[in-house]
């Protein structure tokens, strides 16, 4: 467990920011993963990808509904609270979530993982550092602040990443939580500096490059859910073939990336996990890593 100190406000880390500036900012960065196209397989300001029961208005919709939650877990982080009273929040944030879409599962995923960034981030705002004087990034954070608890505490039970990770025996958010976000900081955000560097000038194909190193590199338990091993397999192969061949440096970029979107969508496919991570790396990126 991390041993922590306050610090006076003067010392605080660099991009340190109040709970209703960091809520506001992980609100803004789910709306931009909604305002991405093509992404295949997910919803988007252009269509509804494979998702017949939800649109980008109601993705933004519900993420507008969770921003005072993600302000309370953000306080919460600065107070130094356990994972009980950070999974209570979250659960309110779900009811919350649920109510403003009519029972559509908008951003279960990013409740639980931007929200623990969103708490982390709190913790690092109100002036807490490790006793030794040393720097923790967010996903570190996590990890030793509620890493433990976040591996002992309960498995949703309709869940259908959850599900998923316990029929194939995949990792899924829980362990990549309780790990500290490996996926981000190992694959994520190197991934957006790439891309960033080979089209600075269209924030949205980095973006869209992005997603396609997400989908290419992580086990989502989404596509596993909707299409088993063989649309996992799928989904990582032509993600892959995407960036091989130049990804967003292609002269076709996009029509090529539409071609892959359609796919997804012809086969009911949908990388949402991706889609959480991608939203959580534009945080990273925001609020600092």
């Amino acid at each position: 467990m991390l041993r922590a100190a306050r610090v006076h406000p003067a010392a605080l880390a660099p991009g340190s920011l109040p709970a209703e500036a960091i809520a506001a900012r992980a609100v803004a960065c789910l709306r931009r993963e909604v305002a991405t196209y093509p992404k295949p397989g997910l919803v988007s300001h252009v269509d509804s990808g494979a998702h017949a029961d939800m649109d980008a208005a109601l993705l933004n919709r519900s993420a507008d509904t969770l921003e005072p939650y993600f302000a309370d877990l953000a306080e919460a982080g600065g107070r130094g609270a356990g994972m009980d009273t950070l999974r209570a929040i979250g659960i309110a944030a779900e009811a919350a979530m649920l109510a403003s879409t009519g029972g559509v599962n908008t951003h279960r995923g990013a409740i639980f993982g931007l929200g623990l960034l969103a708490a982390a981030a709190g913790f690092r705002t109100a002036g807490f550092r490790d006793t030794h004087g040393g720097s923790r990034s967010l996903g570190r954070l996590v990890a030793d602040l509620w890493g433990p608890a976040i591996a002992a505490g309960p498995i949703p039970l309709h869940s259908h990443g959850a599900a998923a990770a316990r029929r194939y025996g995949a990792g899924g958010a829980r362990r990549e939580a309780s790990l500290g976000f490996p996926t981000l900081y190992g694959l994520a955000l190197p991934a957006l500096s790439a891309a960033e560097a080979l089209r600075p000038d269209h924030p949205e194909a980095v973006r869209v490059q992005l997603c396609l190193a997400l989908i290419a590199g992580v086990e989502d338990t989404n596509l596993l859910h909707r299409g088993g091993p063989a649309g996992l397999a799928f989904a990582q192969g032509a993600a892959r073939a995407f960036l091989d061949d130049g990804g967003i440096g292609h002269p076709d970029w996009r029509a090529r990336a539409q071609a892959l979107h359609a796919a997804f969508v012809a086969r009911n496919l949908s990388p949402g996990g991706c889609a959480d991570l991608l939203a959580m790396t534009l945080f990273l990126a925001e609020v600092g890593p």
